[in-house]
């Protein structure tokens, strides 16, 4: 540990990142300083599957993957879509993913989302322990389910969690459907993470995190930030559309959104959104116990206070693009394929999930400017990984020395 003290820290984002960070800033004795033009909690932290995923270390890098991804592109009824307008911007994107998509790239970023997903629950549990819970988490594990079409993926899938000591249970489909009994039965076979768990509302969960943050002494502007930059060696400045604030260190965590801030900052980062939607049936939560990912279809389903929440697809498309009818109409097919008793659903939801080619976050200090540190790019895990995140990146910034090799999460790979 060092003597060093920080005086003040300006975080841009109020998703689960930012206020996680904020939180554990704040029990440092750091006056932390919130920025967020949009509620808390209000984006990707409300429309995520709510699942708390401590074994999802197998990323889309992958060869098998890259394998399959023009005949997915090609069937309107498959997991993966493309806004044709969008190509040319996610061309460089494209190109460096297809380069990190090696086997010995796949296993890099298997080892080093392991050594945070690890370290995760706990990290989840320490802080659900400071606010009252009750409805709106479920501790009843995760099951994945999947047909034999792929079945060499789910083998070097299992094989990957079994070497890293990840706990599993395989189910037959009899297993399955002893378990979920309202399961069409179109699959073949699973898993389920007894120890996993699910949120039953990840916006009510981040909105009490923030009133935690806040009660402890945390401020909050709801401000558009424009622009950051270190002013001198030891000074940051936000600017919003109102005004200019001064912190000695600063944190990008507003996901999918840091990009524009780090370009400014002269740091060709390349963060990219992948599109995800959700849809709720209403009162169809008893359906099922717990949340049920069906791998072939790149979709799942999990018992929420809102109705039954279906999810999924990765539609790479921008911010600009609208809602896509077919993504919509894919989540609900998919839905009924597997629960055909469902009516109409209630609601659609688009949000963005930041991602970056190789599918390790960004945790650290900027490669110019010292003062300012990011936290982004958790693609499908933000939700997961926000706890041991704000531990990580809240150690830094603090100047304390950790165990955990942090390398990896460094912006600097891309540069």
């Amino acid at each position: 540990m060092s003597n060093y003290k920080c005086n003040s820290v300006g975080i841009i984002g109020a998703g689960i990142q930012g206020v996680c960070i904020g939180l554990q800033l704040i029990k440092k004795g750091i006056p932390v300083t919130i920025f967020d033009k949009n509620d808390p909690g209000s984006m990707s932290s409300y429309g995520n599957a709510g699942h708390f995923s401590p074994y999802a270390v197998v990323q889309l890098n992958r060869p098998d993957v890259i394998y399959d991804i023009p005949k997915m592109l090609l069937s309107s009824y498959g997991p993966l879509a493309l806004k044709w307008n969008y190509i040319p911007k996610m061309i460089p994107w494209i190109l460096k993913y297809l380069k990190s998509s090696t086997k010995k790239s796949m296993m890099h970023t298997t080892k080093y989302m392991h050594q945070i997903l690890d370290l995760s629950l706990d990290a989840y549990d320490e802080i659900l322990s400071e606010i009252d819970t009750s409805n709106l988490v479920e501790r009843k594990g995760i099951i994945y389910i999947w047909t034999n079409k792929n079945i060499k993926s789910r083998k070097m899938e299992i094989k990957i969690r079994n070497d890293l000591g990840i706990k599993q249970r395989l189910l037959t489909k009899e297993e399955v459907l002893d378990l979920e009994p309202n399961l069409n039965p179109v699959f073949d076979a699973g898993v389920i993470y007894d120890y996993a768990y699910h949120a039953r509302d990840p916006k009510e969960i981040t909105k009490k995190l923030f009133e935690l943050f806040l009660n402890s002494g945390g401020k909050f502007k709801k401000e558009e930030v424009l622009s950051v930059e270190q002013t001198k060696y030891n000074q940051t400045q936000v600017k919003t559309n109102s005004e200019k604030f001064n912190f000695e260190k600063i944190v990008l965590a507003c996901g999918a959104f840091s990009k524009k801030l780090t370009d400014q900052l002269g740091e060709n980062i390349p963060l990219d959104t992948e599109r995800g939607y959700h849809v709720h049936y209403k009162d169809m939560d008893h359906l099922l116990k717990r949340p049920v990912i069906f791998l072939d279809r790149g979709f799942g389903m999990t018992p929420m206070n809102q109705g039954l929440r279906a999810v999924g697809t990765v539609e790479l498309g921008g911010f600009d693009n609208p809602i896509s009818k077919k993504r919509i109409d894919y989540i609900d097919k998919c839905a009924k394929e597997l629960l055909p008793q469902l009516g109409d659903f209630q609601d659609e939801w688009l949000g963005f999930r930041p991602t970056l080619p190789d599918f390790l976050p960004v945790m650290g200090p900027s490669k110019n400017h010292k003062n300012v540190f990011y936290c982004f790019g958790h693609h499908h895990l933000g939700w997961t990984l926000g706890p041991i995140s704000g531990k990580i990146v809240s150690g830094m910034i603090a100047g304390e020395n950790t165990n955990l090799d942090l390398d990896p999460y460094s912006s600097k790979r891309f540069n």
